[in-house]
């Protein structure tokens, strides 16, 4: 213990390491332990324990006096270390923080962080210190740069940007280098010009929880570059901070940077597994304090993996699901992001791994929190099984990634679907959502995300190419739903250039003119390659980071995404809060009517041509059900959109005059920039001819 320091009793709550009374309080949950120890490591790595004689609800708690914001601490457990049971306290392995709000150092001996000696299920207790080969926690002083006002942008106006804060900068010119890839370089100017001028509202930032890299990659020489292997869920990660020990403050003024311009700011959590992987895996803090209490464990101790990544956290333990509740609050109020995607979501409604439960502990304690229900909150409403495959099912606060959408649009305009399930995915998903109390927007709508194909790969590559990887090209899905356009990856071949342009020009305005939430990929509006690897999730180089050169298709891409993303921020009928239902409207025509190419309504049987690839659909503007931030409705135009996934051009005739005297182009995707290809405003009833494989948008002016 530090000179002069006296040990009081402190209290459990809150957890953590919080300064107070010219000291810190420690607070730590380990119902099984015997004992506890908190570790202070100087300097020179010297180590001075002392033990926590307070026990309160299976919290060890105390007060140390003497010790200051920046002292290197850790824990060990005393306690029953019983494989069978999933027990496995183990002194000699120093602890993270569950709690720690500052990770110094990483995993730099595997062997030595085993908590095992040979088997893992029948082996001993591993007695080598894991002192100076794994990460140590860090008291921190709350408090730091303002993170600003919130923009609270209602979600029926979102356009979600999902983005790696390490690979969006790594190689942009306009950034000083030693702000590339890091919170700072984010928040530099150029990089927030162009996301302002882009038209994003929202950036969906890839973990940024601190975590350390699987032991799989640890032992290839690899390392996890998307962050999907969390250690401390409160903690910056403190690879992204162009200074060493100001990732809290880095992270704040990024944070304050973006909401300076009304970009609000979500992070994607991973609370459905921990680095420390399954039970041959490392201790270095949670399997060490509680692997009951942390993780499901199937019977003779082995863990229970629905995650595919090695071990699943236990929805159903009241102490994660307070380590959870705890960890969002914090980063809603003291780090000031406004909202969360949740990874594999469907693990935390399945307490014990047993069916998905929309009502259970943990989703119930997220919504009902007074913070977190004010917060963004999005699923990925899946796991790594069938039985977690939960798109539509989660509760009525909570947004979804629609996977749905994503493979109907890919499907359509590969030319392999039809268009009863596209009506359903361009209007907001109503057969998903719409019949429990939630609203378009909650369908988070996407084409591409960090998980597989860029968009130019999407239309370059029928197959994945993840040789890179070092997995033999076995990892990553082998169901993209993309089409190469007649040719495997680049080609000098101008045909299959410019059809594969115009192909992501579809996607790409098909997924801003639908209803619902957009989420674009950083770099899909520049034209970014993986060169075919759909799983680099561990390629930290050239192949994930953004390519900020200049390249005339680059430039083209952005011309036509700014303009498609302004033209829906124009344009509250094409984002409407509530769902279709057939109303009629001002102009005493229906809220949404669906065309064949004839100009006639889709009769039912029509429906049913799994053969159509031509779809019209005409909105009406004059009742749209969208209002202002004050509260006010707000009126919109009209609008036509013509789809043709079929090669062959189509002769259509433009609805009667009953739907509106004239049309007037304003997006075709025919052009680079997505200007009318065909000046003039034609009347109702005249025929025009829709290209094969183009998107066609008109307005309807009043």
């Amino acid at each position: 213990m530090p000179a002069d320091s006296i040990l009081l009793a402190g209290r459990p709550f809150p957890l953590g390491a919080h300064p107070e009374a010219g000291g810190v309080r420690f607070a730590v949950s380990a119902p099984p332990a015997d004992a506890v120890e908190v570790c202070l490591i100087s300097e020179d790595g010297t180590e001075e324990r002392v033990e926590l004689t307070e026990r309160t609800f299976g919290v060890w708690h105390g007060l140390i006096s003497g010790v200051t914001p920046g002292q290197r601490y850790g824990y060990r457990v005393h306690g029953p270390y019983d494989p069978s049971r999933g027990l496995r306290a183990n002194p000699a392995k120093i602890l993270v923080d569950p709690y720690a709000t500052r990770i110094t150092g990483g995993l730099t001996d595997l062997e030595a962080a085993l908590g095992y000696v040979g088997d893992p299920m029948h082996g001993g207790p591993s007695p080598v210190d894991s002192l100076g080969s794994v990460p140590l926690s860090v008291v921190t002083s709350p408090g730091g740069p303002d993170t600003g006002v919130k923009p609270q942008v209602p979600f029926e106006e979102a356009v979600v940007y999902e983005l790696h804060v390490r690979g969006f900068t790594r190689r942009h010119p306009g950034v000083p280098e030693h702000l590339r890839g890091t919170y700072l370089g984010l928040a530099h100017p150029t990089v927030v010009e162009h996301l302002v001028r882009l038209g994003v509202t929202t950036v969906e930032l890839l973990p940024v929880q601190a975590f350390v890299d699987e032991p799989s990659l640890v032992k290839a020489g690899r390392r996890n570059y998307w962050g999907y292997s969390p250690l401390s869920w409160f903690a910056p990660h403190p690879g992204y901070a162009s200074e060493p020990g100001r990732e809290v403050e880095e992270f704040r003024t990024m944070v304050s940077a973006l909401h300076a311009v009304g970009i609000e700011v979500l992070i994607d959590v991973v609370y459905n597994h921990t680095c420390e992987g399954g039970p041959d895996g490392p201790t270095l803090c949670y399997r060490g304090f509680d692997a009951p209490g942390y993780y499901l464990h199937i019977e003779g101790g082995g863990t229970l993996d629905i995650t595919g990544c090695g071990n699943t956290t236990e929805a159903g333990s009241p102490q994660f699901v307070r380590l959870v509740t705890d960890s969002l609050r914090y980063w809603a109020t003291e780090m000031g992001v406004d909202g969360f995607r949740f990874d594999l979501a469907s693990t935390l409604g399945r307490p014990g791994g047993r069916g998905f439960d929309r009502a259970s502990a943990m989703l119930t304690a997220i919504t009902s929190d007074p913070v977190l229900s004010r917060c963004k909150l999005i699923a990925e409403p899946w796991d790594a099984t069938g039985d977690g495959y939960r798109v539509g099912d989660f509760g009525v606060q909570w947004a979804e990634w629609n996977g749905r959408y994503r493979d109907t649009l890919r499907d359509f305009w590969r030319g392999m679907t039809n268009v009863r399930d596209l009506a359903y995915r361009l209007s907001g998903s109503s057969d998903l959502y719409a019949d429990d109390l939630r609203r378009p927007w909650q369908s988070i709508n996407f084409i591409t995300a960090h998980d597989g194909f860029t968009l130019r790969d999407l239309v370059s590559y029928n197959e994945k190419h993840n040789l890179a990887n070092g997995e033999d090209n076995r990892d990553g899905t082998n169901d993209n739903r993309s089409w190469n356009c007649g040719v495997e990856g680049d080609t000098d071949d101008a045909a299959v250039v410019a059809l594969r342009a115009r192909q992501a020009r579809n996607l790409f305005a098909t997924l801003m003119l639908s209803t619902g939430t957009p989420m674009i990929t950083a770099g899909d509006e520049q034209w970014r390659t993986q060169g075919g690897n759909n799983n680099a999730y561990c390629l930290d180089d050239e192949t994930s980071w953004v390519d900020w050169e200049p390249s005339p298709e680059g430039e083209s891409m952005l011309a036509f995404a700014r303009r498609v993303i302004n033209l829906r921020a124009d344009s509250p009928a094409l984002r409407q809060p509530q769902f279709f239902d057939g109303r009629t409207t001002p102009s005493g025509a229906p809220d949404l009517v669906w065309f064949r190419p004839d100009g006639e309504e889709m009769a039912e049987t029509d429906w049913f041509d799994d053969g159509r690839r031509f779809l019209g659909m005409w909105i009406d503007g004059s009742t749209s059900l969208s209002r202002s931030r004050a509260g006010e409705r707000v009126s919109d135009h009209s609008w036509l959109l013509l789809v043709q996934a079929g090669a062959d051009a189509v002769e259509v005739t433009l609805p009667g005059p009953e739907y509106g005297s004239r049309y007037e182009p304003v997006l075709d995707t025919t052009t680079a920039d997505g200007s009318p290809a065909t000046p003039g405003s034609p009347a109702a009833g005249t025929k025009v001819t829709l290209s094969g494989r183009s998107l066609l948008l008109f307005r309807v002016p009043e």
